[in-house]
């Protein structure tokens, strides 16, 4: 069976991107080490997913025979992207900072696939997720918010999500001081490429 892969991109700028040229760089990488691999893609910048609202809840809390064709629409929508993100072997996410946290569009997807019975479970020790054998890998991309600092609120959310759907094989490439020093922002970047294990 192919190797399958996820891509998601977060980025708002169409060129540019530091995150998007991550995100090509380590596709790159597991298609080669891949070959055939099948590759699902959604550009969340370019075209964003609806905002989670009250109409959204009240669609997936209606039992299916009784709801809408607008509220059918809304969880078609949702249980696509749950199933992409349950077909894939590695979800590869790009994580541009802003304002340091994750970008809207990006919380948008996770708040899509957060669905109790469908990507985790409540135990009576606690929540259990239930995408299972999937990895993941981040470009996370700052101007000067260094991963893993006191004032990065966008890698552990990311890594929390993530874990939640029970997804714990979570790996980061990060340039996360571009407008300090670019060449070496990137360096240390493609550097954390190159060890990814295809």
């Amino acid at each position: 069976m192919a190797h399958r892969i996820l891509r998601i991109d977060s980025s708002i700028k169409p060129e540019g991107s530091i995150s998007r040229q991550l995100t090509d760089d380590i596709l790159s990488r597991l298609t080669q080490a891949h070959p055939g691999a099948e590759v699902t893609s959604r550009d969340l910048g370019a075209d964003p997913l609806p905002a989670t609202d009250g109409h959204w809840i009240g669609a997936i809390s209606t039992p299916a025979a009784e709801r809408t064709a607008e509220q059918a629409r809304t969880v078609a929508l949702s249980d696509s992207l749950i199933a992409e993100l349950k077909a894939a072997d590695t979800v590869v996410i790009g994580l541009p900072v802003y304002n340091f946290a994750a970008p809207a569009q990006l919380k948008t997807w996770f708040d899509q696939l957060a669905r109790a019975g469908e990507t985790f479970k409540y135990t009576e020790t606690g929540p259990v997720g239930l995408v299972e054998n999937t990895r993941a890998i981040v470009a996370y991309s700052s101007n000067g918010t260094r991963f893993g600092s006191d004032i990065d609120f966008a890698s552990g959310y990311v890594r929390q999500m993530l874990g939640f759907f029970g997804i714990t094989d979570v790996q980061f490439v990060a340039s996360d001081h571009y407008a300090i020093d670019p060449a070496s922002s990137i360096k240390a970047a493609n550097d954390g490429v190159a060890k990814i294990a295809a």
